[in-house]
This record gives C-alpha cells, sequence and structure tokens, in this order.
C-alpha cells in the first residue's frame, strides 16, 4: 500500500459548499448536436419543450453560460446532507494490496440514499415557482422515483410514477418509500396508458424497460395542464445540476493534495458519471490536470460500446425529441440485470458527445465481477453499494490491481452514487450462486436498430 497517509474521511463545512453548478457545454471544443422535433427534423425550440418541463429548465437545457446560481431555497434543501463526504478507500487497498490511492465520493447520504435529489429538489423547485402542482416521471431501480417523491413532499406536489416491472417485483421496499412522501407508484407498462395496455396485450409478463415507463410518464402528462415530467438523467440540465458532486470532490481533493489520474463512474443515463466527471473534464481541458476518464456500464446493455451514434427517441412510443446520442434502439427491452438505473437503450447526448470526440472511454463490465466486488467493498469500507456504482467499484478495482502488477501509485476517484439497503434481493441472488451474467448478442441490437428513425 501506498506510504503517503491522508485521512479516511475528508468533509467540506456547509460555508465551503458550491453554489453554482457547472455547465461544461460552455467548455466543450465541438458544441454538441440539437435535439430534433420529432415530426419535422428540425431543431428542437423551447415551445416544443415546452408541455413537458417548465421554462426555467428548458432555458438551462439550452444554455451556454458557464455556471448557473443555484437558488438559495434548493441550496437550504440541499443543506440537509450536502456537502457530502469523500472518503479514502483505504481499507479496500489493504485488501488489494495495491499501492494506488482510492477514493470515493458517497452519494447514499442523501434522504433517497442516492445523487438523484440533487436534480430531484431543483426539478421540483422550478416548477412550483411556476405554478405547476403534479409532476410524472418513471423510475428504474426506484433511485429517482423515490428522489422525486422526497422533492415534490418539500413543494406540496404530487408526484406520480412509472417504475420498470422488473424492478417493481423485486424491490418493494422503493414502493413504500415513495408512498412514505405521499408519491403514486405503478408498474410498468400499466394498464393506464394506451401504450402499456397494448405491450401487456402481446405480454400480460412484460418485465418493462426505462424507454417504456418514460413513455407512459410522458402521456399522462401532456393530458394534464397541471402536470410537467421528470427526468431523472440523460438530459443536459440533470447532468449539470449533478456537477455539484465534482465541484466539491475537487475542493475535497486539494485538501489533500490530490489530484486524480483516473476517474471511473457507472455509466447508464448519464447523471452520475456527468455529475462527478463534468468539472474534472473542465480541469482537464484547461490543463490544470490530465486524468483518464472512463464510463463504466453493463455488459447486458453496452450502450456506448456496442449502440451506434444516431439520432433516436428517448421513450420506447418515439414521443419524445430525437437526442443524437449512442444508442441499442428505442425499442430496445434490456434483461432483467439487477442494475435496474443502467438498463436504458439510450446515453446522455453530453455523455455520448464526449465519447464520440474521444474525450472520455467506455467499457462494460458483466454482474458478477461487480457484485464480488461490491462484497470486497462492503467488507472492507462497510457500505452496501446499490447495484449500479458496483460497476464503477469493479472498474477500479481493476486498475488497482494493475498497480499493483506496475508498482503505480494511481490516484482513481470514483462516485458511490449510492447505497443497496433497499437491493438487498439482488445481493442474495448473488450469494445464492442464482446470479448469472448476460452478454447481449449483436443480432438483438441489430433488430432493436431497425426501428431507429433513418435521418435525411
Amino acid at each position: 500500500m501506498a506510504g503517503k497517509a491522508t485521512p479516511k474521511k475528508i468533509l467540506l463545512d456547509e460555508s465551503e459548499m458550491p453554489t453554482q453548478w457547472y455547465n461544461i457545454v460552455a467548455d466543450l471544443p465541438t458544441p454538441p448536436p440539437p435535439a430534433l422535433h420529432p415530426g419535422t427534423h428540425e431543431p428542437a425550440g423551447p415551445e416544443d419543450f415546452a408541455p413537458l418541463f417548465p421554462m426555467a429548465l428548458i432555458e438551462q437545457e439550452v444554455s451556454t453560460e458557464r455556471y448557473i446560481d443555484i437558488p438559495g431555497e434548493v441550496l437550504d434543501v440541499y443543506k440537509i446532507w450536502r456537502p457530502s463526504p469523500l472518503f479514502r478507500a483505504t481499507r479496500l487497498e489493504q485488501m488489494l494490496d495495491t499501492p494506488a490511492r482510492i477514493y470515493y465520493k458517497y452519494e447514499g447520504v442523501s434522504p433517497a440514499g442516492s445523487h438523484k435529489p440533487n436534480t430531484s429538489v431543483p426539478q421540483a423547485y422550478y416548477n412550483h415557482k411556476e405554478g405547476i402542482t403534479k409532476l410524472t416521471t418513471e423510475t428504474g431501480a426506484g433511485q429517482w422515483g423515490s428522489a422525486l417523491a422526497f422533492a415534490t413532499a418539500q413543494y406540496g406536489m404530487e408526484c406520480e410514477v412509472w417504475q420498470v416491472a422488473a424492478s417493481y417485483k423485486a424491490k418493494p421496499g422503493r414502493k413504500t418509500m415513495m408512498e412514505i412522501w405521499g408519491a403514486t407508484l405503478h408498474s410498468s407498462p400499466s394498464e393506464l396508458t394506451e401504450f402499456g395496455r397494448s405491450l401487456l396485450a402481446e405480454n400480460p409478463d412484460h418485465n418493462g424497460s426505462l424507454g417504456i415507463a418514460i413513455s407512459e410518464a410522458v402521456a399522462m402528462c401532456v393530458e394534464d395542464p397541471n402536470a410537467r415530467y421528470a427526468l431523472g438523467s440523460v438530459l443536459n440540465h440533470v447532468l449539470m445540476h449533478q456537477t455539484i458532486i465534482g465541484e466539491e470532490a475537487l475542493l475535497q481533493l486539494a485538501k489533500v493534495d490530490e489530484v486524480p489520474d483516473v476517474l471511473v463512474g457507472c455509466t447508464g443515463g448519464g447523471s452520475n458519471f456527468g455529475g462527478l466527471s463534468f468539472p474534472f473534464l473542465r480541469e482537464k481541458l484547461a490543463g490544470k490536470m490530465n486524468p483518464t476518464i472512463r464510463c463504466v456500464e453493463p455488459a447486458a446493455c453496452p450502450t456506448l460500446t456496442k449502440g451506434e451514434y444516431r439520432y433516436d427517441f428517448g421513450d420506447s412510443a418515439g414521443m419524445t425529441p430525437l437526442m443524437k446520442m449512442h444508442t441499442l434502439g428505442h425499442s430496445f427491452v434490456p434483461e432483467p440485470i439487477h442494475a435496474g438505473g443502467l438498463r436504458y437503450h439510450g446515453m446522455a447526448p453530453l455523455v455520448s458527445h464526449l465519447y464520440n470526440e474521444g474525450l472520455v472511454e467506455a467499457i462494460s463490465i458483466p454482474q458478477t465481477e461487480c457484485f464480488a466486488a461490491a462484497i470486497d467493498f462492503a467488507k472492507t469500507e462497510g457500505i452496501v453499494p446499490a447495484p449500479e456504482p458496483t460497476h464503477a467499484i469493479a472498474a477500479a478495482i481493476r486498475e488497482a490491481l494493475e498497480c499493483k502488477e506496475t508498482g503505480e501509485e494511481k490516484v482513481i476517484l470514483t462516485a458511490l452514487c449510492g447505497h443497496g439497503h433497499l437491493d438487498l434481493t439482488s445481493y442474495d441472488k448473488y450469494l445464492s450462486g442464482e446470479m448469472v451474467d448476460y452478454d447481449l448478442p449483436d443480432s438483438d441490437i441489430a433488430e432493436a436498430m431497425k426501428s431507429v428513425p433513418v435521418m435525411g
């Protein structure tokens, strides 16, 4: 193990908490492609997003300003759990016998147990300010639904959630948590929408997907003039809200005179990865540091590593604007792997743009390796991770073991984006030997890609 001594826990005072979100669009060498209207295929304007989002969020979505002030009312709610701690994984380092130094930003300290309230709170706030009384949304593993239920409770709003059926059945605790905060939860596909009914007619035991749940939440939103839709990942403003993670991590590492050599983040829709990595990428683009920045996704849903970079719908029914992103095809239904939050056919357009420009790397890892890494992490660091960040933990361990072979004292940084206290059925599957890996066949991708629009 490396001899450099640093504290186990690196904290910021409340007075040191960042008061601005960072917008990476301002610093990109080439601008990202615009979203397109689903009918005309012309660049989408504010009026195209107005049925779904409040104007304040639409302005953030298309903003080119480098920083946007966090409203004081949002900061007041953030202070329930922020600033979040940065830990050095010293006991994991010892177990691995590595000279690497591993740091993780722990977002499981939020009320919902994940990083998701970093964006659910401002989304609820901006909607409330514009007179909206209800938000609809989708959720995979349930972390986003829980976060939005918490956020809407802060502003006295209604919240209606469609959860991917595979996760709805596997994680009943999430339903209870959302209902405690006053939300209404449905399994998706549901009988409440025409699209859901059509899918259940074909297959009453449909596992669902995030794309399907998005379609249902959007359909119910547009029918109610007092409702808007909230998205937990993918869009620019969502990733921007999450940059408070990376901004805090920069300040915390500076306190112990450390700079990351490698940054790894689990990547499904992109919000956790973007939230941690974007401020560090800003510093890299400015020549102040040079970390390798790596996306880590599940082998069963390898959007970046096997998907195509092209315009596609964000939802399965084709209701949303078209976004230029890496996609497996909007009709793709992932296998019901245990990292429910990473089971998405597409990717955040900003993350896809960075990957396409060669500014970040991407790898995929099978779930049994991820859960083996999670067990080692839990035994040494004491925290049971959510299934999603186990992918980043596995990647960090791979890097640390490589350092063991080479003798390099690399600094490895990741974000543990949530705890797994409501995901113990997944761990039970792993511990009992029932969990199996699933490597997505190219033929499944090719079939789903047939439904992707062909742009002129």
